[in-house]
């Protein structure tokens, strides 16, 4: 007979396999990370090399290959497609459900477990890295479990008891640093120094399970660059620890920011729970030495992160992604203690509640009415840059129903709002269900919308051009859309000539300091600019550069569509005759 706790494991499997699994193919993989990692699998199902990650079939050396090995197992069961590409994330989504809810189950009680849960899904942020295909996911969770593992070992760590708990920790460690790279090793690191410090357990370093735990991660760790070490793979792993540096000391272009970004990302992106977290930080419940030390270091861990990508120069919004977990398990730990009595904000933060809810609300309204917006946006002179001018003028389809999505939005912050008049837990319950019925909304109705507006017209053009197997690149603007859509084959470097012109350019490049792999979309697109090519070659890019590229000889322009420009260039006495429309 199933028992009350199996049954719920089984209602969360199911549960969260439709909320992650569903449509997660209907839309096109965004540039550039999403388009990056699928790539980089399209290319070991491609060439058979499970061994290295490559890009452009040439190493890539910025990531280790876990993930990609994933996306790669799905590609070779479900074909090349976005579905593939983001399953593992689908399936990450299910397993971390799981987690969350047995360690929440397991050491704390039944209302913190599935709070933990509810606020997971009804989160916009968390809730939309499971449906998309970037390494995130996986990566935060495989620290999150070491994580847990070393608080097994912090609060008894002369026992012989935790000695699995120490190897565990490594493995898990050793496992987000083969998804992503050594990052993990500096945000464990950096959790276990202050939790020992914080939790006066400095002798914990002196430990034979520290010990252990240490060994297992330098283990597990270096698993993969050894194998590359010993098959001849040097130069990967040295641009590999270049690129980790270059990372922390400098802004990817396109990509900086204030100090404050994450915490704006992290207050807006896992709204409602980041306010429920805040007032949980201070909440004192009456729980467990045990529990106390889980609650020291689930805090660390969230301030670890923010603060560390905080001074990091470049600024994405998955950078902070690890913080949900501590976030939202301090605000679960909150509402399962929540007085039936008590208002839920007060004071500023009732203010605050109150701006984001309405800024949300009025934001997502006008999205939603963008076409209508159009011609005003258009010409009040309030957007100068020509391209985002181009982008909204493409002929997206709007129904004018889409506002509706914003109505579950409406009634579940009113919910929150007046939560103190009523049974508040329940209530609060029925919220977190409603919040989940617009984040689907959004992603199944706006999102894609959202995608005519930007990579919709490249994207089809690719698709095009891969029928025809021909050669494409972009001018100026940096896309892996280009090679995924296209369906580049390593056929499109077998030219002799091709090789010499393009080694001897790169070789200029490394003169000057740039590495071989962030040179060789640039190399490639010169070939197809003033290379002899033997069939057709493709240009694609932004409105502003559009005179640059006519004054090239030798290219056709095609069309231009939502800020995006096409240019063709046919080998020397070929009719221009397999253009794509």
């Amino acid at each position: 007979m199933l028992t009350k706790n199996t049954l719920y494991y089984f209602l969360i499997t199911l549960f969260s396999a439709l909320l992650f699994i569903p449509f997660i193919g209907n839309l096109h993989l965004f540039d550039w990370d999403e388009i990056n990692f699928a790539e980089c699998a399209r290319e070991m199902v491609l060439t058979g090399d499970y061994s290295k990650v490559q890009l452009n079939f040439t190493p890539f050396w910025e990531k280790p290959p876990l993930f990609i090995w994933m996306q790669a197992l799905c590609m070779n069961i479900f074909g090349i497609n976005e579905f593939a590409a983001r399953l593992p994330n689908a399936i990450c989504g299910i397993i971390t459900s799981l987690i969350i809810f047995n360690t929440g189950l397991k050491y704390f009680n039944l209302k913190t477990a599935l709070f933990w849960c509810l606020l997971f899904w009804a989160s916009s942020l968390p809730h939309l890295y499971f449906k998309a295909g970037l390494i995130d996911p996986w990566f935060n969770l495989f620290i999150f479990l070491s994580t847990v593992q070393f608080i097994k070992v912090l609060n008894n760590f002369n026992s012989k008891t935790v000695l699995k708990n120490a190897i565990f920790t490594g493995l898990f460690l050793g496992l987000a640093v083969l998804t992503k790279g050594p990052a993990a090793l500096i945000i464990v690191g950096l959790v276990v120094l202050f939790s020992a410090g914080i939790t006066k357990q400095l002798n914990l370093f002196k430990s034979k399970n520290f010990f252990v735990l240490l060994s297992s991660t330098i283990i597990f760790s270096l698993s993969w660059f050894l194998v590359m070490f010993f098959t001849g793979h040097t130069d990967v792993i040295v641009e590999f620890i270049n690129y980790q540096i270059r990372l922390f000391e400098t802004a990817d272009a396109g990509h900086d920011g204030p100090f404050y970004y994450h915490a704006v990302v992290l207050l807006v992106g896992c709204f409602p729970a980041s306010l429920f977290f805040i007032k949980g930080i201070k909440r004192s419940q009456s729980i467990t030495p045990f529990q106390i030390v889980f609650k020291k270091v689930m805090l660390v861990l969230f301030f670890v992160v923010l603060v560390l990508f905080s001074l990091v120069k470049t600024k994405i919004v998955h950078y902070s992604s690890l913080c949900y977990f501590p976030l939202m398990f301090v605000a679960a730990l909150y509402l399962s203690n929540l007085s039936s009595k008590e208002k839920l904000f007060k004071g500023i933060l009732k203010i605050i509640f109150s701006l984001i809810s309405i800024s949300l609300v009025i934001a997502l309204i006008l999205a939603c009415n963008i076409n209508s917006l159009k011609p005003f946006l258009l010409n009040s002179n309030l957007i100068n840059d020509v391209f985002t001018q181009q982008n909204l003028n493409a002929n997206a389809y709007w129904n004018g129903f889409e506002w509706l999505i914003v109505l579950p939005l409406i009634a579940a912050l009113i919910l929150i709002a007046y939560n103190h008049k009523l049974n508040i837990k329940n209530n609060l319950i029925y919220s977190f269900c409603l919040l989940i019925l617009f984040i689907n909304l959004t992603i199944n109705v706006l999102v894609p919308k959202v995608e005519q507006y930007s990579q919709n017209a490249t994207i089809v053009f690719y698709q095009q051009l891969a029928k025809h197997g021909f050669d494409v690149e972009t001018h100026r603007f940096k896309s892996y859309a280009c090679i995924f859509y296209s369906g580049r084959t390593k056929n499109a470097f077998s030219d002799n000539e091709q090789k010499q012109f393009m080694d001897s350019l790169l070789t200029e490049y490394e003169k000057d300091g740039h590495s071989r792999f962030s040179s060789y979309s640039t190399v490639y697109s010169e070939w197809l600019k003033i290379g002899n090519i033997k069939c057709p070659a493709f240009i694609v890019c932004k409105i502003q550069d559009e005179k640059e590229m006519t004054e090239l000889n030798g290219f056709k322009k095609l069309y231009a569509r939502n800020g995006f420009v096409f240019f063709v260039r046919m080998p020397k006495n070929k009719p221009i005759n397999h253009s794509p429309t």
